[in-house]
């Protein structure tokens, strides 16, 4: 009976706590601890329920994302005492994260008296919470990093990771804003050849994890890391931001960040300055007088963009197609948003690379080619480091094809490297124009610069180290890379291709065969036909290549035939009828006679003018990126309400192309001479040459 009875008493002895956690002013005084902060603590735990913790917003926002915690709001509560609401969050541990074990039970012999009972339970409790406080147990112990354990060097100047900011609005669909600002204060941070910046594909591979700031920095080879939050509730906007050093384990600094979406671009300003401040970076004068550039004062269009990029960024022929509106109503709200247009000409140009990604967007493959050099042209008007970039791919990829070797791919590429240094698409660029250019032993270095800069770097990056060991002569080396980039990216075609090649060289012919014929599949899925040795010449992708000779070999051992269909595109290519041009006109060589002996203006758009050319004509070569045949430049040689012609000496395809940009430019009687000089010579018409 009395061991029942003090097993029950036992058993009443289990209190269930209600927490309030608050942020404010402690004063203590008098043996007393009081102050705003205790009491809207005190406020809070009134509204737990038991067993329960209430959190007050402010400290809720700077809880790490990694931590397993899982938050209820509870909305804006008025508390008593306090004339502005508070927001109130129920936290609690996520589902699934282990509880600490129970506390054993004690057996229990003899009858103890009521007060020694008593004080038995108070020197529990005294020692149990005494034991917590010094244990702390809630504290996350997290290791520093170690150098000796990091997978790469550190850099000889301040290297940083910034992770991805945690959406802390009660809206998921906020995610686009809080991705776009992390993402523009890395780019912000990339342009200053003071720090070691890490890509943003990198860091975004750790978006959603709960990760160790130790574990990230060893892996990316920083020694600091970034970590924050956004909070966006209609026009306010809050960012909370803590940087770390990650070899410590220490606080550079914290702070939180209040204002609107006007104030956006001045918040993310504030942020950066910090982080300058607390690396004691040194700014050179051209970085100061970039950062006072902003590229636009319209949050709008800044919304509209970054809701874009969020598209562009996941990299799908569907994803380019949502991005693209966004792009557009970015340009329309902001027309010297420069950045939104350099983003359409990139969405462009990458859909031209795939090739058979154009249809996803609602074009064909040519009305997409002429679209990348609209977007392009504007966005070389106020360029920005994307613009540049994305002309230097569209020279590599096309310029030796047609207009031989050039050194503009490698000028743009040094641009874009010049105004964002920690930018790994630069030096893909930079390694993409060595290739083209027959120097795969620098392209080696660039790439090496750009997987250091982005330590999770996609495959297209294997693909590129690929071609330069190919044209280096290191087959074994370059076959194991390209198995790689296979692995990671199976569906695409021309990894599989330069995989056949290289295996041809090495005498695998199984494998070479094996590779031609995923490649073949993935061709015939996309209704492209089979390979033949004649993509050698009608392919950009392998004028990236030193020696065009190996390839031709490797892949002839690997079975591709010389030629399948060369007559019907030799035939394509000299079939003129097949351009039309809305609001303008093809005309044939009578026509254009007839139109010249009127005085109507001729434009030859042929790097070959000096050598004949219509009497008469005006010179304004086109070139496949639009730089040189631009608006103004047309605009000072034609009236837009003037008559004016435009041919090439045999290219249909750039005359076609040259008179689609005027007619979207508003020129309003456009002709397009596309059976160009070549008709001319032929009908027996005269020509002039020189300049």
């Amino acid at each position: 009976e009395q061991l029942d009875y003090l097993t029950q008493l036992k058993d009443s002895i289990q209190p269930t706590v209600r927490v309030g956690i608050a942020m404010g002013e402690v004063v203590i005084a008098d043996n007393t601890i009081t102050g705003t902060g205790v009491v809207l603590a005190q406020r809070l735990e009134q509204l737990a329920s038991p067993g329960r913790v209430v959190l007050q917003g402010a400290c809720q926002e700077t809880i790490p994302g990694r931590f397993p915690f899982e938050y209820q709001s509870l909305g804006e509560q008025k508390v008593k005492g306090f004339d502005e609401s508070v927001r109130a969050y129920v936290v609690a541990l996520k589902v699934g994260t282990a509880m600490p074990s129970p506390v054993p039970q004690v057996a229990v012999a003899g009858r103890p008296t009521r007060r020694w009972l008593t004080i038995s339970v108070i020197a529990f409790l005294t020692i149990l919470f005494g034991g917590l406080a010094w244990l702390q147990p809630w504290v996350q112990r997290e290791e520093f990093a170690r150098i000796e354990r990091m997978a790469f060097s550190l850099p000889d100047k301040p290297s940083i990771a910034v992770l991805p900011f945690v959406n802390m609005s009660d809206d998921p669909k906020q995610e686009y804003f809080v991705d776009g600002m992390t993402a523009d204060l890395i780019t912000d941070l990339s342009k200053l050849s003071g720090l070691f910046v890490i890509a943003r594909n990198s860091v975004f591979t750790y978006k959603g994890k709960p990760v160790k700031v130790q574990k990230v920095a060893e892996e990316l080879g920083v020694r600091y890391v970034l970590e924050g939050s956004v909070r966006r509730a209609g026009e306010q906007v809050r960012i909370n931001a803590q940087l770390i050093d990650a070899t410590t384990g220490g606080h550079l600094w914290a702070e939180r960040y209040d204002g609107t979406l006007t104030d956006v671009f001045a918040l993310q300003d504030q942020v950066t300055r910090e982080i300058i401040a607390a690396l004691a970076v040194r700014l050179t004068g051209e970085e100061e007088t970039a950062r006072a550039q902003v590229e636009t004062h319209d949050p709008q269009a800044y919304d509209a963009f970054l809701k874009g990029w969020q598209y562009y960024r996941r990299g799908a022929p569907d994803q380019f197609a949502q991005a693209i509106p966004y792009f557009e109503l970015a340009s329309r709200l902001d027309p010297e948003y420069a950045r939104a247009r350099a983003a359409l000409a990139a969405v462009y140009w990458d859909s031209i690379r795939k090739g058979w990604w154009a249809k996803s967007l609602g074009v064909n493959y040519r009305e997409a080619v002429g679209l990348a050099r609209l977007y392009q042209g504007k966005a070389m008007e106020k360029p920005s480091a994307l613009a540049h970039r994305v002309a230097s791919e569209v020279v590599a990829y096309y310029g030796a094809s047609l207009f031989g070797e050039s050194r503009e791919a490698l000028t743009e590429a040094e641009r874009a490297i010049a105004l964002n240094g920690n930018d790994p698409a630069g030096y893909v660029a930079m390694a993409t124009a060595l290739l083209k250019t027959g120097n795969p032993a620098q392209a080696l270095e660039q790439l090496r610069t750009a997987m250091r800069l982005d330590p999770h770097y996609p495959a297209s990056y294997l693909n590129l180290l690929g071609q330069a060991q190919f044209a280096l002569g290191e087959y074994q080396s370059a076959a194991a890379t390209l198995e790689r980039a296979a692995e990671r990216n199976p569906d695409d075609d021309w990894t599989h291709a330069y995989l056949a090649a290289t295996y041809g060289q090495l005498g695998q012919t199984k494998n070479a065969r094996n590779a031609v014929f995923i490649a073949n599949a993935l061709r015939a899925d996309r209704s492209m036909g089979a390979l033949t040795l004649n993509h050698l010449r009608f392919g950009p992708t392998f004028f990236w290549l030193s020696d065009r000779a190996a390839v031709r070999e490797g892949l002839a051992r690997a079975g591709v035939p010389p030629h399948t269909d060369w007559l019907a595109l030799v035939e394509w290519l000299q079939d003129d009828s097949r351009f039309e041009i809305d609001g303008a006109t093809v005309i044939d060589a009578t026509t254009a006679r007839s139109l010249h002996q009127r005085g109507v203006p001729f434009i030859d758009l042929s790097s070959r003018y000096a050598q004949r050319h219509v009497p008469g004509a005006q010179h304004l070569e086109f070139f496949y990126q639009g730089f040189d045949f631009n608006e103004v430049r047309l605009s000072q040689q034609v009236d837009k309400a003037q008559e004016v012609v435009f041919y090439h000496h045999g290219e249909a395809e750039e005359a076609a192309h040259a008179c689609a940009f005027a007619v979207t430019w508003g020129f309003e009687k456009v002709y397009c001479f596309t059976d160009g000089l070549r008709a001319w010579v032929a009908a027996g018409y005269p020509v002039e040459t020189g300049n």
